[in-house]
């Protein structure tokens, strides 16, 4: 076995904890041909991945959260993979989600757009988002309330989309703050926070815990 053989053996066995089956060969490759470094992160309540061009002798990095289902994950690598792709081609001088890069993840993404791949409700949400991908797909309510469908105990199961929570119900953010779900202005939730009367507001596709007081 040759050395590349060996790389893509032992990226595939890594990438089967964390992403669909059909989607591993092709990724275990562009590791090698992208030459970029993945790393597994715990959970960040802000992003769910980022890329980190070339910098002091280091290679491409991409980070994802490890506690994402496989299609979260694997959409949000993609995306990550999209970044670089810009990158190589057009370096920093391009918006970080302008057009160059909606067009690299759609390229990226294309190959994989397929029933014998995809749940039909994820393919049909994934493709109606890339039709103008935002910065992160957390931020489409129709392909994050589909993607929340597949969560389980391990990839975030215990949370719940603050917009299903009933009006004044008491909930945990980040794992520690404790909020009042409050009224809904516009497109987000007034919510108070109860150690500090301070009031926030919420996406209705924040995610959450339901606090159970004692």
């Amino acid at each position: 076995m040759s050395h590349r053989e060996q790389q893509i053996q032992r990226n595939s066995e890594i990438l089967r904890k964390y992403i669909p089956e059909f989607a591993v060969p092709q990724i275990a490759i562009w590791i090698i041909e992208f030459d970029f470094k993945l790393k597994i992160t715990k959970e960040r309540s802000t992003k769910l991945g980022d890329y980190t061009s070339p910098r002091d002798g280091l290679n491409h990095t991409i980070t994802v959260n490890h506690n994402l289902n496989q299609y979260s994950f694997f959409i949000t690598l993609v995306h990550e993979i999209a970044h670089l792709h810009t990158f190589n081609k057009y370096r920093n001088t391009v918006a970080p989600h302008g057009e160059e890069w909606k067009h690299s993840f759609r390229v990226l993404m294309t190959p994989f757009l397929s029933t014998d791949n995809l749940p039909l409700d994820i393919l049909y949400a994934l493709r109606k988002y890339l039709q103008n991908p935002a910065a992160a797909s957390c931020s489409d309510a129709t392909l994050m309330r589909t993607l929340k469908l597949y969560d389980t105990h391990e990839t975030n199961g215990h949370l719940i989309l603050l917009e299903h929570l009933p009006y004044r119900t008491h909930f945990l953010y980040n794992g520690s703050r404790i909020f009042e779900k409050g009224e809904k202005l516009r497109k987000r939730y007034r919510c108070k926070e109860i150690s500090t009367g301070s009031v926030y507001l919420f996406s209705p596709l924040a995610e959450v815990e339901v606090f159970e007081k004692g």
